[in-house]
Formats: structure tokens, C-alpha cells, sequence
């Protein structure tokens, strides 16, 4: 990208429209110019065109299907040879409502596909750069369904268990390269992605968050210097203690014999 502003470029996925789209205004009425990736090329113009006019900020607009293995390799590209990136947010995502006994497995493989393979390598794309340059951010948009597993669809419960676990490695590989790590954990939000889902209801419900909250107390979270941030989760103790009693119980688990429960000699 030519003319780097002082603060680099934020690329984000998922940008054309939701969660996505609200970062890409924040981020460029922060000053940073931006690289948006969605597979809706017209959308993602439309979103461009409005942001130059209401920011000034350089837009680059970059159709990709992150499912497609050439498409996030396109991606990957970008976030290894432009320099002027600084950010990277990774928010594209898919999910679903259905139990094992409702959902196609192929379009379960599709989500594993998109929430976690996409997201780490483009993560892994961006990190090594990162750190060579000693600075950069990397948001992961996860979804408190990663810790309350049984309320939506396992597989996307579990591939957002995925995200908050890596966070947690990312945050011990990278904190002292002067790379950032946050991971968001949104409740239910305003957005086309209960459409998707199956439950389109959800979206008007009244534990159902905007999308222009969400993204707000995200970035207030970022610059509070959260690693982690849940919006929703108003006593915020509650993670705190969740987190002491996890990395607790690590060290307990190194014993070369059977606990005595087990009975083995």
C-alpha cells in the first residue's frame, strides 16, 4: 500500500457487512488505513467508498473466500509482504444451531475449515512479521460459546474454544515481541450471521447485543490492555477467578501414577 499512515493498516476479515464492517469504521476514524477481505466484492465496495469519504483513510478492498485454500492464500501473501500492516483482525466466521444429529458434516468440515484453519494461518501468515518489526496487534473474534459449550452447535463451540485456547499461546509466544494478542468473546449480537445460523430470532432478542457495542467495548478493552474481553460479562471477577483456578490446576496435573479413585496398584 503507498501513503502509510502513522499507524499502519488494520486488515480485516469479515469486513463486508456485521461485526466486520464496524471494526473497519472504528479502525479507520482511528486513523488506520485498511485492507477489507470478504467474499462479496460489491458489498465490500460499498463499505470502501463510504469510508474513504467519511475518513479520508486509503481502502483496499480484497475478495477472497477464506474457505478456498488459493483465497486465503492471497491473504496469507498480503499479511507477510506488506509492511505497513499493523493490525490484523479475524473476524470472518460462520456458525450454526443444529445438533450432531441435524447438521451435515460437510458443512460442518466448511466451518471447521473457516473458523479455525483460515484464522491460523492467517495468523501464522502475520505473527513472524509482527515480530520481526517488533509491533503489531492480532484481534481474534472467538464467542463466549468457546467457554458455554452446550448452548449452540459443538462444532462451533468447540472451533471457538479453539480460538480462545490459541490466544492463550499466542499471548505466551508473542507478548514479550511487542506483538499484542486480544481475543473477544461476543455474546449474541445484532447480525446476518443468525441468518446464517438457522435463528434468525436471535437478533432481536433481548440479551442481543449490537454490533456497534460490541465492536466499541472491544476496542475499549484493547486499550485497557486486555488480552482477553467479553463485553457481555458485566462482573468481570467472575473471569478473573476462572482464570486463576485454570492455571492452577496445571501443575496438578503432572503425576506419574493413577490418582487412587482409579484403583490401579
Amino acid at each position: 500500500m503507498s501513503n502509510p499512515s502513522s499507524k499502519g493498516a488494520a486488515l480485516i476479515t469479515g469486513a463486508s457487512t456485521g461485526i466486520g464492517a464496524v471494526y473497519a469504521d472504528r479502525l479507520a476514524k482511528r486513523g488506520y488505513d485498511l485492507i477489507l477481505v470478504a467474499r462479496n466484492e460489491q458489498r465490500l465496495n460499498a463499505l470502501a467508498n463510504r469510508l474513504r469519504g467519511d475518513t479520508g483513510r486509503q481502502v483496499t478492498v480484497l475478495p477472497a473466500d477464506l474457505n478456498d485454500r488459493a483465497g486465503r492464500a492471497k491473504v496469507e501473501a498480503v499479511l507477510r509482504e506488506d509492511s505497513n500492516i499493523t493490525v490484523l483482525v479475524n473476524n470472518a466466521g460462520v456458525g450454526s444451531v443444529a445438533s450432531i444429529l441435524q447438521a451435515d458434516v460437510e458443512d460442518m468440515e466448511a466451518m471447521i475449515d473457516l473458523n479455525i484453519t483460515a484464522l491460523t494461518r492467517l495468523t501464522y501468515a502475520a505473527a513472524p512479521a509482527f515480530a520481526a518489526r517488533g509491533q503489531g496487534t492480532i484481534i481474534n473474534i472467538a464467542s463466549v460459546v468457546g467457554i458455554a459449550v452446550e448452548v449452540l452447535n459443538g462444532v462451533y463451540g468447540a472451533s471457538k474454544s479453539y480460538v480462545l485456547s490459541l490466544g492463550h499461546s499466542l499471548q505466551k509466544d508473542l507478548g514479550d515481541k511487542g506483538v499484542r494478542i486480544q481475543t473477544v468473546l461476543p455474546g449474541a449480537t445484532a447480525t446476518e450471521f443468525w441468518d446464517v445460523a438457522g435463528y434468525a430470532a436471535q437478533k432481536t432478542s433481548a440479551i442481543t447485543m449490537s454490533a456497534e457495542d460490541l465492536v466499541d467495548a472491544a476496542l475499549a478493552g484493547l486499550d485497557l490492555g486486555e488480552t482477553v474481553t467479553i463485553p457481555g460479562l458485566h462482573d468481570d471477577a467472575l473471569w478473573t477467578r476462572w482464570e486463576e483456578d485454570r492455571r492452577a490446576l496445571g501443575p496438578k496435573f503432572g503425576n506419574a501414577k493413577p490418582a487412587a479413585r482409579y484403583g490401579v496398584a
